[in-house]
């Protein structure tokens, strides 16, 4: 019903329609979540082979307290990664850009797909390919804003690379 009255009061006057490119017209897009969800799910898988490398199948409330939270964080950052590309590509990417990155549609099917395998999974080479996408897709975003990138080792227990702009 306040839908029907907002429409109706918005039919008798004269205000001007305007439209912004998100919700919150920023300006602000970064990769770098992505990229640390990437890394997170593959920290994960990491800690959930461990714990049953370390336990095997031990039925105690310790293995299933700590299996069920590393799994939990997995999917939580397969999905992240997911998320934060999609934002990107719907706010930030043009279709200019497309046209000088034809790639870009196949890549974030490509990051979606492995985002999605990571969470149904426990594959290291899965989570390294979703890392490998979403370095692909920061290297093009930062070109995309005029800025030089480089591979840097992650500073964190997953010392994988990651791509970040040179400032």
């Amino acid at each position: 019903m306040l839908h029907k009255i907002i429409k109706s009061f918005d039919q008798h006057t004269q205000i001007e329609s305007v439209d912004a490119h998100c919700d919150i017209p920023c300006g602000i897009y970064d990769p770098h979540h992505a990229q640390i969800g990437a890394l997170t799910v593959i920290r994960m898988v990491d800690l959930i082979d461990q714990q049953v490398k370390e336990h095997g199948t031990i039925e105690t409330a310790e293995f299933f307290n700590s299996m069920a939270r590393y799994i939990a964080v997995k999917e939580e950052h397969a999905e992240l990664v997911k998320h934060e590309i999609r934002v990107i590509w719907g706010d930030f990417i043009k279709e200019s850009h497309t046209e000088q990155f034809p790639q870009l549609h196949g890549l974030v099917h490509k990051i979606m797909a492995l985002g999605s395998k990571a969470r149904q999974t426990v594959d290291r080479e899965t989570a390294l390919h979703l890392l490998d996408a979403v370095n692909e897709f920061a290297e093009i975003f930062w070109q995309i804003k005029g800025k030089e990138t480089k591979r840097v080792k992650s500073p964190y227990s997953v010392s994988e690379d990651m791509v970040v702009p040179e400032l």
